[in-house]
């Protein structure tokens, strides 16, 4: 039986990542996102863990922050704004950074990666190995990848893996059609409860983007019958 290999992290991360060192410099640190065309760059330590990241956003605190005189600055200021505050006056990385930074394993899955995006509000996360170690980095546009897989190898794997293994229901009984993602079910199933259990599974395949469910069914295993002699309710096999 053919084992199918879910997409994780490490099959769309990238792996020349740039990263940076904790005395780089505000100037070298700007030089290098412009010449890498990134907009963050991991920090690193001696021995290559990550302690840090710096993007875009920290660099341009000292930009926001040049018309803002003593004198003008609140009263009372949140923790939030001391931190932003003295970011904006850093001059090395490592008073430039956002730490600590979520980082992920290379075989978590995508949409556990994407899901750690959303909940942590963050565009990208370093990818390290079991000793801490940054080996690559993933962001937004790398996890949405699996979108573009060719229509019929979407179709072929929910045929393959769906239908006929999971279902073991013969692919001419159910008719598979996939256009720029969107799969359309036609056909008959032997079950009604394996109907939204089967969109369920076909959704859950990478690139799918939708999923219009038109099964039918031969047996409604949803209604018990009833025993003659007992006049008990008999469900149906499931």
């Amino acid at each position: 039986m053919r084992k199918h290999h879910r997409p994780t992290v490490a099959d769309v991360m990238t792996r020349d990542v740039l990263s940076i060192t904790e005395d780089t410099g505000f100037k070298d640190i700007v030089v290098a996102l412009a010449a890498r065309g990134v907009s963050g760059a991991p920090v690193v330590d001696t021995k290559g863990q990550v302690i840090g990241i710096v993007t875009e956003s920290d660099l341009l605190r000292k930009e926001e922050f040049k018309s803002v005189h003593e004198d003008r600055r609140p009263f009372f200021e949140t923790r939030r704004d001391r931190l932003v505050r003295a970011k904006s006056q850093g001059e090395r990385a490592d008073e430039l950074m956002t730490s600590p930074v979520t980082t992920v394993d290379p075989d978590i899955s995508i949409p556990a990666a994407a899901r750690l995006m959303a909940e942590r509000s963050v565009k990208r996360l370093p990818v390290i190995d079991y000793s801490g170690r940054l080996i690559g980095i993933v962001s937004r546009s790398d996890l949405l990848k699996v979108f573009l897989r060719p229509d019929e190898t979407i179709r072929r794997e929910i045929v393959d893996d769906v239908i006929v293994r999971v279902l073991w229901e013969t692919p001419a009984s159910v008719s598979v059609e996939v256009n720029e993602g969107r799969v359309t079910l036609t056909g008959q199933i032997e079950l009604k409860s394996m109907i939204s259990f089967t969109g369920r599974l076909i959704a859950a395949v990478d690139g799918v983007v939708d999923v219009d469910n038109r099964l039918t069914y031969a047996r409604d295993d949803s209604v018990p019958t009833h025993d003659p002699l007992s006049d008990r309710p008999v469900w149906p096999h499931r």
